[in-house]
């Protein structure tokens, strides 16, 4: 063979060589992803035992009847977390660092009974504690809360901030850790499953001392959870488990003055996603929306009735993150 025709034929072999190389990496990187998706997790382990950081915020949006905004309050809250330290002691205690309180444009106010108030985590069998107190929050805490202005907290508000502890914990503890007898996270092996959650048609009491009367309730529709994907969120791995309540229902009775009984009824949707570390299992972000209609009534008779929408963001933040905010006035 010429000399020539040696180089093209070395030539040709080399591109067809570099190709076949430049496929199969393009092939395995394909392929990458793909086994990913396909693979299984794990998502019901425990939870690394480290104090954890987080920063809450729930914006309220209150709607007139004809579609017009008549109010928005940002409520904040700061919660910290730190593990058992003694053997004797299962239970995480959780700390609030500071809860404020934002009505439009004006500016914060805190709840002072709240700053430093810490509390076990209790879910109990049904929930419930053995006081019937939902998620182990204690009532008398959030009795004649006032602000750091002096004022009495309306029964509407301090219900809001004591559902703040509620929703917190429901996202970050009831939905994104294993449900002890299953239809939990742990259920939920690879991308795409969707699952009924045992909360699923849940009644839950809601009154609260002398603001909301026995007889409240909150009930869930069908909850589900599904894993929808992975992400990354301030750099970790994270699982994307989405929770959607279904057709919720409520009933509050409360009594703003002697003897005048108002009852509101009405109808809750929310739903959300959790991202949940891959390695800690704890929650990284955590976001809800939620729709509200409701109608209140004394004596058969329409006093209002109004939609609420809620938007709630949970961010787990570095120690000096959340130090800073906390101790601001």
């Amino acid at each position: 063979m010429e000399r020539g025709h040696t180089l093209v034929l070395v030539c040709a072999l080399l591109l067809v060589a570099t190709g076949c190389a430049a496929q199969g990496e393009a092939t395995r990187a394909a392929a990458a992803p793909e086994s990913v998706l396909l693979r299984g997790y794990d998502l019901g382990g425990k939870r690394v035992p480290e104090p954890r950081y987080y920063h809450m915020e729930t914006e309220v949006v209150t709607y007139a009847k004809d579609g017009t905004r008549a109010g928005t309050v940002t409520y904040r809250l700061y919660l910290m977390c730190t593990p058992p330290t003694r053997p004797e002691r299962a239970a995480y205690q959780y700390t609030c660092a500071k809860l404020t309180i934002q009505r439009g444009q004006e500016p914060e106010v805190s709840i002072p009974a709240l700053t430093g108030w810490s509390y076990e985590f209790s879910r109990g069998e049904s929930g419930l504690d053995e006081k019937g107190q939902v998620l182990g929050i204690e009532h008398a805490r959030f009795e004649g809360l006032t602000d750091s202005k002096g004022a009495l907290l309306q029964p509407d508000v301090a219900y809001t901030v004591y559902n703040s502890f509620i929703d917190f914990h429901a996202f970050c503890n009831v939905f994104a850790e294993p449900a002890p007898d299953g239809g939990g996270i742990q259920d939920l092996k690879m991308i795409g499953q969707k699952i009924v959650h045992a909360a699923a048609h849940s009644e839950a009491p809601v009154n609260l001392g002398s603001n909301i009367a026995e007889g409240s309730y909150y009930k869930n529709g069908e909850v589900t959870l599904e894993f929808k994907g992975l992400s990354v969120v301030d750099g970790v791995p994270c699982a994307i488990i989405a929770y959607d309540s279904g057709e919720g229902a409520f009933k509050m009775l409360t009594e703003p003055m002697l003897g005048m009984q108002v009852t509101t009824v009405g109808a809750s949707h929310y739903f959300g996603d959790l991202y949940v570390e891959l390695d800690s299992k704890w929650v990284r972000k955590a976001t809800m929306g939620e729709m509200v209609v409701a109608e209140a009534t004394m004596d058969e008779e329409t006093l209002a009735d109004f939609a609420v929408e809620r938007a709630l963001t949970i961010r787990a933040v570095t120690e000096e993150a959340f130090a800073k905010p906390a101790r601001e006035s």
